[in-house]
């Protein structure tokens, strides 16, 4: 008989094949054998042949699309498969047979996305939208292109159990999660995504896996190690069988390549340890390049320790990483914002130097001793331009950190907020938002994860532990307040109001207006990838200057004080370039944002400055007279 021929997305999972059959592939090393189990018809068992690799393989006649099965380990045990597609029961229950072949893209002509020149919007499924699915997120996207946003990064998806979560205890890696819908519905939001010009990002967890869930013991015992500590659980095993590693790395290409993710952001990067030649970040961000194919792929990554290598060519011994996140920017306009200091902002004054400095440099922290981890932070990138590092007021993490995840708008005076956002928007670092922040929503984003009981009350108490380094939250009123992580009211508490984007209209146009300026100024928007200088005029006074020596310069005036007037203003970064003056371009204190009205300023003579206030101004070349002397009399 003629052996037919298999073909295959991944090593592992069962895969269509074209004659009407599926074959089942899957590495278990730890057991003697591996049936594939109907879970319709618990009769029809499927025996795998076992490899040499420790692999175990069939094909199966009479396997279809949507059809469920489980793997049999040893004869007595029924576990998902490690690389199903679809748990339409969740974790524990049996995987669905999935076809990515039949869906009908329509974005051929997508050509994916590179780092420079985008805006990305941070939002979990689940709360972004009243239904929290992936079908009533898709009828928002339009309303993101029309605001200006390039990218939408979507929070976790991988598969975790309970009714709802933020996805960071995801243990069916090639799973979306039944919560949103089906695995059509996300590639659904995604083909629309692209129809209206938005790239779509995906937070992927490769640091560890759920607590709840997770079998991938059950086939090997090498997918975890002890080597390393783990922040969150046993650390995933990158050094063992490259069969284990596969797993991971794997995953990076399967969903650009079957669902068009144009790119991801890489959890927690810190926990991923790896003595191996090629490091495990340098590999799965070769993996997904890859799947992309002549589609460019964007990578960030999330690393606590600052470490720049990820954003570095391999030829220079880095990653290949595009950019990182900077907390070093949030801490310090957290700090500006609030006056707060608290735990991991002690070591952060919000002053005009550190802004300065984050806009230019982007880590704060790059090798200096760091007093709250007694240790010291981040690692040289002074060489590196705005476009490595993602700026951001907030994210997920830095609104939940809190003990009722307040936003930062109801938290600091409203013109000071005003520039910072102004800051934020116009720097050369890629912006980010988080859901609802562009029109100033009342919802909190708390900390929510529905597990079992066994579970439910470790993860309450874990909870506190972790907020207890915020000193205010060891009040007891404060303790006795805290939304319970369990309970479904936290989780719908956190749901946005879509209305606050017509009602809040002062700050949905400051922000629009804003992202038009970073969009359409073409100065702007080359700073990203070049070069900005600045200055500090007063303790609470600072300027970025963009485009120096182009004669299309533009200056950025942030105060963050009262008012101030100074009867000179030595700062050469505030001269006009020769035969210009400056023309005020926008104002953090327009009326439509809220703001008191708009205030000449002028660099060239001697004038004060609106307190609590963002000024952009732009060079104009003058004729005659006003040339010579360079200030419009």
């Amino acid at each position: 008989m003629e052996k037919r021929e298999v073909r295959r997305r991944l090593s592992g999972g069962v895969e269509p094949q074209t004659d009407g059959t599926a074959h089942a592939r899957v590495w278990a090393p730890a057991c003697q054998t591996i049936d594939l189990v109907f879970d319709a018809d618990r009769s029809r068992v499927f025996p795998l042949a076992r490899q040499g690799d420790g692999f175990f393989e069939a094909r199966i006649d009479g396997l279809a699309a949507f059809d469920r099965y489980w793997f049999r380990i040893d004869g007595d045990r029924l576990r998902p498969d490690p690389v199903s597609r679809f748990q339409p029961d969740g974790p524990h229950g049996p995987s669905t047979l999935v076809d990515p072949s039949t869906f009908a893209w329509t974005d051929r002509d997508w050509n994916g996305i590179g780092p420079a020149g985008q805006v990305v919007y941070e939002f979990h499924v689940g709360t972004f939208t009243p239904e929290g699915t992936w079908a009533a997120a898709a009828e928002q996207l339009p309303a993101l292109a029309d605001l200006g946003v390039t990218v939408v990064e979507m929070m976790p998806i991988a598969d975790f159990v309970g009714a709802f979560g933020w996805g960071y205890d995801g243990v069916n890696l090639y799973a979306p999660t039944r919560l949103y819908g089906t695995p059509d519905d996300l590639r659904r939001f995604v083909d629309r995504a692209h129809a209206e010009g938005l790239g779509v990002m995906l937070d992927v967890v490769y640091n560890h896996l759920g607590p709840d869930g997770n079998y991938l013991n059950d086939f090997s015992s090498d997918y975890f190690t002890d080597k390393y500590s783990n922040d969150w659980g046993r650390a995933i095993n990158f050094e063992g069988p490259p069969q284990a590693r596969a797993l991971f790395v794997e995953n990076a290409g399967y969903w650009i390549d079957e669902f068009h993710f144009d790119g991801l952001r890489l959890d927690a990067t810190q926990d991923l340890h790896d003595a191996s030649q090629e490091h495990v970040i340098a590999s799965i961000v070769k993996r997904a390049r890859e799947a992309g194919g002549h589609r460019r792929v964007m990578i960030v990554a999330e690393n606590e320790p600052q470490d720049t290598r990820l954003v570095r060519p391999p030829e220079q011994g880095g990653y290949g990483v595009d950019a990182l996140w900077n907390d070093d920017y949030q801490h310090s306009a957290a700090v500006a914002l609030t006056g707060r200091r608290e735990a991991y902002y002690k070591d952060y004054t919000g002053s005009p130097q550190e802004l300065v400095s984050t806009a230019k440099y982007g880590y704060v922290y790059q090798g200096q001793w760091y007093g709250w981890q007694k240790q010291a932070r981040g690692t040289p990138a002074l060489d590196l331009t705005g476009v490595s590092f993602v700026g951001y007021l907030e994210n997920h993490d830095q609104v939940a950190n809190s003990a009722f995840g307040k936003r930062l708008h109801q938290l600091s005076p409203p013109g000071r907020y005003r520039a910072l956002t102004a800051l934020t928007l116009l720097a050369p670092a890629t912006p980010l938002l988080f859901q609802g922040q562009e029109f100033a929503a009342s919802a909190p984003f708390l900390f929510f994860a529905d597990h079992g009981e066994d579970l439910r009350e470790a993860i309450a108490v874990g909870r506190r532990e972790f907020l207890s380094q915020f000193s205010s939250t060891k009040d007891p009123e404060v303790q006795a307040a805290l939304p319970p992580p369990g309970d479904p009211e936290t989780f719908g508490r956190c749901k946005l109001d879509l209305g606050e984007r017509e009602r809040h209209t002062e700050s949905y146009a400051l922000h629009r207006d804003l992202l038009r300026i970073r969009r359409e100024d073409p100065v702007i928007a080359a700073a990203s990838t070049g070069r900005i200088e600045g200055a500090v005029l007063s303790p609470a006074i600072f300027v970025l200057r963009y485009g120096v020596g182009s004669g299309s310069d533009r200056l950025l005036v942030v105060n963050l004080g009262i008012e101030f007037s100074l009867p000179a203003l030595p700062e050469p970064l505030l001269a006009p370039p020769f035969g210009c003056r400056w023309i005020l371009e926008w104002s953090s204190e327009a009326v439509r944002y809220g703001g008191s009205g708009r205030v000449s300023f002028d660099p060239t003579t001697a004038c004060g400055f609106p307190g609590e206030a963002a000024l952009l101004l732009r060079a104009e070349r003058q004729s005659g007279e006003r040339q010579v002397r360079g200030v419009d009399d």
